[in-house]
């Protein structure tokens, strides 16, 4: 359950659970990323379909009133690499440990599958994401200007998994 505190969300941890995203998650699921992510959310028959691709992959934090973040990862049939595809958390909750939950699980995740290497891409101003990245010791491998598009400059950052 969320309560408010201030101006900010605090999420009660005893009320969060990490679970297996579902078909009936999906609205609810299109509204957080659209909240989180704007002009970079995926279209919601996208989700759909990532959903039927990555399901066993695709984790939500759920407070039993809504859906307070996601994690998503898609890995390739060799296994060598599995990029995060998304991952986001309401802006009202970030700073309380969701982010690092949902990355410890999608990492943990991709140990069990046998991946050899995680990947993701970030944009280059979201200093909250560069520095959770860089401490679960992902780094920079690469800079390309308009991967998502003119303009939309994103870091690519890999580490072992």
């Amino acid at each position: 359950m969320i309560r408010p505190i201030g101006d900010t969300v605090a999420a009660d941890p005893a009320q969060v659970r990490m679970r297996a995203a579902t078909e009936q998650d999906l609205p609810r699921l299109a509204r957080l990323d659209a909240h989180i992510f704007t002009e970079f959310a995926y279209p919601f028959f996208v989700l759909r379909q990532l959903m039927d691709v990555c399901g066993d992959d695709f984790l939500v934090l759920d407070d039993g009133t809504d859906l307070l973040g996601y994690v998503l990862a898609g890995t390739r049939s060799d296994r060598k690499r599995s990029w995060i595809l998304g991952l986001g958390v309401d802006e009202r909750l970030r700073g309380q440990g969701m982010g690092r939950r949902l990355m410890e699980a999608a990492l943990e995740m991709m140990r069990a599958e046998g991946v050899v290497e995680a990947a993701l891409t970030v944009d280059p101003a979201n200093a909250p994401a560069l520095a959770l990245y860089g401490s679960f010791g992902f780094v920079q491998t690469d800079d390309r200007a308009d991967y998502f598009g003119p303009g939309q400059h994103r870091l690519i950052m890999v580490r072992p998994v």
